[in-house]
């Protein structure tokens, strides 16, 4: 089924019925279809066919939901981009996939036209919202204005094999890479995940990650997909102002990146159990460190706490039962139901428990490779057990316990190679946020003239009195002697990306050789 098909259905069983909260405006399920179709129209007319590619250049908004929607209603692939790209990027973007048209915020045109100059493509149909003061810049059609026309549907006769997605990865190195989703893949994830959080049409899920990070955006999709509630914010950068719109709405799923846990467990002022209407909270992008998963439970003592791990190229890969959490609170979990997940050495054989290796994904949410990248395409997807299908190389190390429960060890490209012996990162972060005085860390390795690298440790602290000896310390009576780090920084917040994940390769630009 193509996916505009959830919100057309759930409009037609309870229009009535509030489908997303923003700060500006409450939708419910017959407005949101409504919009999405009159929007849908005008790109239509504005000559967007099947299969082109769309722009939704927005922060988190009302229009940038409606947006959504309304492309896969005229038959296109929306490519959804954060609001902080820069126009060299959004140029490359635009060419790379052939946009066909951008859908914006007037505050960011002056983006857009820069990266329409640098990609020569100036002839792009271009729709944004209006500015404060009500008008829209003059080198684009009014979003409003697109919103008055008539809903006539767009007999696109799309399957749900087309493309419905094109994600564009940050990538470690080079130009970002287009991950190519069908409605069919979109649809398998979003009915796993789902299933295994227990989702229900009278859930209110709270999201404050863009809707250009995966995480973010499978919020809308869940939260249309169930007939569910979605309180969409801007960001995470007033807490306080967050629990207080979670108290208003009822809110009952709060999905967290391991940064906003620190931030949270950081603060001194709250009680246990002082946001009771949450059913359940939700974590990915990074592990949580043992001690921040306590330290949660321990905060919202009535809610489910689920431990996950995905990567964009296939959305979700295991999640972790809250059950579980006392018995192995360092495990990622199992597969998401109606996916198989296992370790393989660098032959693709299967590794038996507590074996590193690297983690292999099978099943229908599979990504279809990258946009016109054939060479990313076949290093990540690379025949199955089964002649007719495609299998997911992941690039991440992981190993199995005894009972099949996965742990991540690190990325193969993150092991750090030092007097001889190999240091997963992860391994020594863990070590670093069991100390009650440090709120984040992150450890890379850092060139070393003797040791080949050295390790190196980024910390932010709770507790001011610490010293870099006291780090040490802790960590020389937990590791192995070679794990301990040789240097350690102190910063008032560590590098991230876009989507506020701690990002070990900015921590690696901002370090000097060793002496």
């Amino acid at each position: 089924m193509r996916f505009e098909q959830f919100l057309i259905g759930n409009a037609a069983r309870h229009a009535a019925k509030t489908a997303l909260v923003t700060d500006r405006r409450r939708l419910n399920y017959g407005e949101f279809d409504d919009l999405s179709g009159r929007l849908a129209a005008a790109l239509a007319r504005a000559g967007v066919k099947r299969n082109d590619r769309v722009l939704v250049f927005m922060d988190n908004c009302w229009e940038a939901a409606v947006s959504i929607f309304a492309i896969l209603k005229a038959g296109a692939t929306f490519s959804p981009i954060n609001a902080s790209t820069k126009a060299d990027k959004l140029a490359y973007i635009i060419t790379d996939c052939e946009a066909a048209a951008i859908l914006t915020q007037a505050k960011l045109m002056p983006i857009v036209a820069e990266a329409q100059a640098l990609s020569g493509k100036s002839d792009i149909f271009v729709a944004s919202t209006a500015a404060a003061n009500g008008q829209t810049p003059l080198d684009a059609i009014s979003f409003e204005t697109c919103l008055t026309e008539g809903a006539t549907p767009v007999p696109h006769r799309g399957i749900d094999v087309d493309l419905a997605m094109l994600i564009y990865t940050s990538g470690s190195t080079g130009r970002p890479k287009g991950v190519m989703m069908t409605h069919r893949n979109i649809d398998a994830a979003s009915e796993s995940i789902t299933t295994y959080l227990r989702n229900e049409p009278d859930d209110i899920i709270l999201n404050v990650l863009p809707l250009a990070f995966d995480y973010g955006l499978y919020q809308l999709l869940m939260a249309i997909r169930i007939g569910a509630t979605l309180v969409l914010e801007k960001s995470f950068a007033f807490p306080h102002a967050i629990f207080e719109r979670i108290r208003e709405e009822g809110v009952t799923g709060f999905p967290l990146v391991p940064t906003m846990a620190a931030m949270i467990l950081q603060m001194r002022d709250l009680e246990p159990g002082f946001l009771p209407s949450l059913r359940y909270l939700s974590n990915t992008a990074a592990a949580l460190p043992p001690p921040h998963i306590a330290r949660l439970r321990e905060l919202f003592p009535s809610a489910r706490l689920y431990s996950m791990y995905g990567l964009t190229e296939c959305k979700r890969c295991t999640y972790l039962p809250p059950e579980e959490l006392d018995r192995r609170p360092g495990s990622v979990g199992i597969a998401i139901p109606n996916t198989e997940a296992f370790v393989v050495d660098d032959e693709g054989k299967r590794v038996p428990p507590g074996v590193p290796g690297e983690l292999v994904i099978r099943g229908p949410h599979v990504m279809q490779g990258y946009w016109r990248n054939d060479a990313a395409t076949e290093r990540m997807l690379r025949p199955g057990p089964n002649p007719w299908e495609k299998v997911l190389y992941t690039g991440d190390l992981f190993q199995t316990d005894e009972e099949g429960f996965l742990y991540f060890v690190g990325r193969k490209d993150d092991i750090i190679k030092t007097r001889g012996e190999k240091v997963a990162p992860k391994e020594v972060e863990t070590v670093l946020h069991a100390h009650p005085g440090i709120a984040e860390a992150v450890v890379v390795g850092v060139a070393d003239p003797v040791l080949g690298h050295a390790i190196a440790a980024l910390v932010v602290l709770s507790d001011p009195g610490l010293t870099d000896k006291d780090i040490i310390r802790h960590c020389a009576r937990h590791l192995e002697d070679f794990m301990v780090p040789k240097i350690v920084e102190f910063r008032t917040e560590l590098p991230k990306t876009d989507t506020g994940k701690v990002s070990r390769r900015l921590a690696a630009e901002t370090m000097e050789p060793a002496q």
